[in-house]
């Protein structure tokens, strides 16, 4: 009988208190995976994370640390870069705190792992990229869109040429973000705040960079528009305060191959359709519409001939007309798929192609959309080299 191995990695996770730290990255992520029994590389060989939670509340930290079962925690991140049994740093604070933080993880020694944008502007984006580099430290940014089963059943579309030639996408996500006056405001107040690093569009495009140059084919240029459609909010205490990020963009974008994507990102907007993010691909051979776990497929042969006429009530059900594919698998947590992905780059050196490179592209064309706002014109996106 094999004698099993265990490589124990030590994780520094900073900032896992607020609501998508905690619930993706910490109980769904992290904690699954030590309920699993860690990341299987063999029969006699696993990856068991050993997390330390690190943030600025001790309150907030020794609660979450019961919640989960994490032994150990910190408000001192000096003192969590400084134990060498901690060999990954993981950032999910807010923007603007992240570029510092993670030049000190860097220069500690440690692998980088981190949420997205990965900073604020793409000069710093890029720098941390050439720096984990230059450093020898393996690096990942987070990419979840790409495990979320809608995403994949569409790309297993695109593997069995469903669609022909793809000449179109369009995406459509958001709802209705309340004021927090009178009903609970469901995202932090620093979402609405330019100046603490909020917005829609240096928050979104981030995503949308990836799904397109991942799924479809890389950015070429970019035409947006922003606005912020509610200029006063209230705080987490009931203050008001104005508005000064963007709270919805309305993007194209040019695609290689010539395929035209459109992209309406919104916390103005109440939701008509399947789910909260939908993409509809079109193409020669047929169209699909995915949500976050659901796609509806029309091939050509059953697209229904449609014709105008205004003047009778339309005889077609349109929604009728698709077939929803069926689940042919099993589906995990996405993010707890990316985390899987990187344990596995940075004990066995597998293939990890979602670099800190991967993020300053999702920062590039953020800061190009803004610049083609300003500009009210269409922005090409250049080459970031490796």
């Amino acid at each position: 009988m094999s004698e099993i191995k265990i490589h124990k990695i030590g994780i520094i996770m900073n900032g896992v208190t607020g609501r998508m730290g905690t619930n993706q990255h910490l109980m769904r992520s992290m904690v699954a995976i030590i309920k699993q029994g860690g990341v299987k590389l063999s029969s006699s060989e696993y990856i068991m994370p050993d997390p330390v939670l690190v943030g600025r509340n001790p309150l907030k930290l020794r609660q979450l640390a019961e919640r989960s079962g994490v032994k150990r925690w910190t408000v001192n991140l000096d003192e969590a870069l400084a134990d060498k049994q901690n060999t990954i740093y993981f950032d999910a604070q807010t923007t603007d705190r992240r570029v510092d933080a993670v030049k000190r993880a860097i220069k500690a020694g440690k692998h980088i792992y981190c949420e997205k944008p990965i900073a604020t502007n793409t000069r710093e984006a890029y720098d941390l990229y050439k720096l984990a580099r230059k450093s020898g430290v393996k690096n990942g940014v987070v990419q979840d869109k790409l495990w979320l089963p809608g995403m994949m059943k569409l790309q297993e579309l695109i593997r069995r040429d469903f669609f022909g030639k793809i000449l179109s996408v369009r995406g459509e996500f958001g709802y209705w973000v309340f004021e927090g006056d009178t009903i609970p405001l469901q995202r932090p107040s620093w979402n609405y705040r330019k100046e603490e690093g909020g917005g829609i569009i240096i928050d979104m495009l981030c995503h949308w960079r990836y799904v397109l140059d991942n799924i479809f084919g890389g950015v070429q240029a970019v035409s947006c528009l922003g606005a912020t459609h509610i200029p006063e909010r209230f705080d987490e205490h009931g203050r008001k305060y104005k508005a000064t990020a963007d709270d919805a963009a309305y993007a194209t974008f040019e695609l290689e191959d010539g395929i035209i994507a459109q992209f309406n990102s919104s916390w103005t907007v109440r939701v008509r359709r399947d789910d909260l993010l939908t993409l509809q691909v079109d193409g020669t051979k047929g169209s699909a519409v995915a949500g976050l776990r659901d796609v509806w497929v029309q091939p050509y042969s059953a697209s229904p001939r449609a014709v105008w006429n205004p003047d009778v009530p339309q005889p077609i059900n349109f929604f009728d007309t698709w077939q929803k594919l069926p689940d042919q698998r099993e589906y995990d947590n996405a993010f707890k798929i990316q985390w899987e992905l990187f344990l596995r780059h940075v004990v066995k050196n597998e293939p990890f192609r979602w670099s800190l490179l991967e993020g300053a592209k999702g920062v590039q064309l953020a800061e190009k959309g803004l610049e083609s706002w300003s500009k009210r014109s269409w922005v090409k996106i250049p080459e970031l080299k490796k």
